[in-house]
């Protein structure tokens, strides 16, 4: 057997031992859901949906590059740079809110069904938290002239900060959280049957395969449509989901897609859904890449 990374295989330990935070989790996922339900206009702006893309990770260089850049001056920038290193520290404090809100919906939306994205994604705002926490007593510190003690505060922040930076990229990178969930799926080229035509109801999601690509299919006034299934933001099974209008809403987190082309009507999803061309031919639905 490959022997993996032992970043990766850390990563791995902490999930493992992090399973008590399963239930406190839950909890509080589903409190943030409540407290920013689908469909709000702060829920689409945290989530990037304006973007076209998380918003949280643009966020992050804030408070990262600022607590940085105030941790070089601390270590060469002598005495004369002790205002500037200051003012950066002050600007990641406050850069730090609204990272975190945006971090903390995007978790909230890793539900249902993913304890290991769960539990690691506590860890990273534990760290990401201690950061903040360490750079708030650092700017105390410095406040009052204790400029030593202010330094081994902000040394301790970008610890965790490093911690939290490298939890963080293997929630995306290792773990797919917060990408496009349809990004890589292989779209039939050319015309191929996925279900007879008679199994398809007016106004009702139906679930087919189109070789391996799951997609749902309906018939709404004459038309039918066709979209990859999966939905991009989580991965929830549109086809279970509810027509509202001409779009049809994930059932996981309420994302809404329009059914002539995909495009996000509301969020929290931030990646339009890939539609497919639709025909009835011989009795069987057939779909195609869209061109």
């Amino acid at each position: 057997m490959a022997e993996r990374p032992r970043a990766h295989a850390l990563s791995e330990r902490i999930v493992a031992s992090s399973a008590a935070l399963d239930g406190a989790g839950s909890v509080i996922a589903k409190k943030i859901r409540g407290i920013m339900p689908a469909g709000g206009g702060v829920k689409d702006v945290l989530s990037g949906v304006f973007l076209g893309h998380a918003l949280h990770p643009l966020l992050t260089d804030v408070p990262i590059g600022a607590w940085t850049s105030a941790t070089i001056l601390d270590l060469v920038g002598g005495e004369s740079s002790r205002p500037a290193a200051q003012k950066l520290v002050g600007i990641g404090l406050a850069a730090a809110a609204p990272t975190a809100w945006t971090g903390w919906t995007d978790w909230a939306d890793t539900e249902p069904g993913n304890p290991t994205v769960r539990r690691l994604g506590l860890v990273h705002a534990a760290a990401n938290g201690t950061a903040a926490l360490m750079y708030g007593l650092s700017l105390a510190a410095r406040r009052r002239g204790a400029h030593t003690t202010g330094v081994v505060f902000g040394l301790a922040g970008a610890g965790a900060m490093g911690a939290g930076g490298w939890l963080g990229g293997d929630l995306v990178f290792a773990r797919g959280v917060g990408v496009n969930q349809t990004a890589f799926d292989a779209e039939p080229g050319d015309w191929t049957a996925v279900l007879d035509a008679s199994m398809l109801s007016d106004d009702r999601p139906t679930a087919a395969l189109a070789g391996e690509l799951p997609l749902v299919v309906v018939k709404r006034d004459g038309t039918i449509y066709a979209m990859a299934d999966r939905c991009a933001h989580r991965g929830g099974p549109l086809h279970e989901g509810e027509l509202e209008g001409d779009c049809i809403a994930c059932p996981w987190h309420g994302s809404r897609f329009r059914l002539a082309d995909g495009s996000v009507e509301r969020g929290p999803s931030a990646y339009p859904q890939p539609v497919y061309e639709a025909r009835v031919h011989d009795g069987r639905v057939e779909v195609r890449a869209a061109r």
